[in-house]
């Protein structure tokens, strides 16, 4: 799962949320000198995505992808996930979209002490650049995953991967849909 995903799944807390996030940045992190609350969410965030790499429409959600790009169909599903999250919002809560997405920025701007200096880095331009608003639309799902392609160190053809998002967009939003309430059953019983 990706950033938004995670902390809307997390622990009520703003700092399990920071954790929730944390999880994708711990390399350098002294865990023992977090907070218990960070330390829960760190542990929600591993347990989720454990959860979710192994769930039966995920797993066929990465079939669907290309054999020359399905190594990158995880991460590809990751960011697309937050995309159909965003499309469903009102199936998974009846919290406010926006107002919920302006509150984790405020969380994550006030416990940057909390943060390693990667994720420090990535929340700023997460929220300068509002990821979460950007990813209700799919042109900016492409452009992100673009992005990430851009950072990885060896040659490879994850680049474009949004052009075959574009033909299976329907099949993945059916096993999102189909997956999502699972997750966020396992995340509300996750202790």
């Amino acid at each position: 799962m990706n950033h938004l995903a995670h902390l809307f799944l997390a622990p009520d807390s703003p700092e399990a949320r920071v954790g929730s996030v944390l999880g994708d940045f711990t390399r350098g992190v002294d865990m023992a000198a977090l907070p218990n609350s960070v330390k829960s969410g760190v542990r929600h965030h591993l347990a989720v995505d454990s959860f979710t790499d192994k769930h039966p429409d995920v797993l066929a959600s990465k079939r669907l992808f290309s054999s020359q790009r399905r190594k990158f169909a995880g991460v590809a599903l990751d960011v697309l996930y937050d995309h159909f999250l965003l499309c469903h919002w009102g199936k998974f809560t009846d919290v406010d979209q926006n107002g919920f997405i302006q509150s984790v920025y405020a969380e994550l701007q006030d416990n940057e002490s909390l943060m390693s200096s990667g994720m420090s880095r990535a929340v700023r331009h997460m929220v300068s650049h509002d990821w979460f608003g950007s990813y209700r639309d799919l042109e900016n799902i492409g452009y992100a995953l673009d992005r990430v392609a851009s950072r990885i160190r060896f040659e490879n053809s994850f680049a474009g991967i949004i052009n075959e998002i574009r033909p299976l967009h329907s099949e993945l939003e059916e096993h999102f849909l189909s997956f999502f309430p699972d997750l966020q059953t396992f995340a509300g019983e996750i202790e």
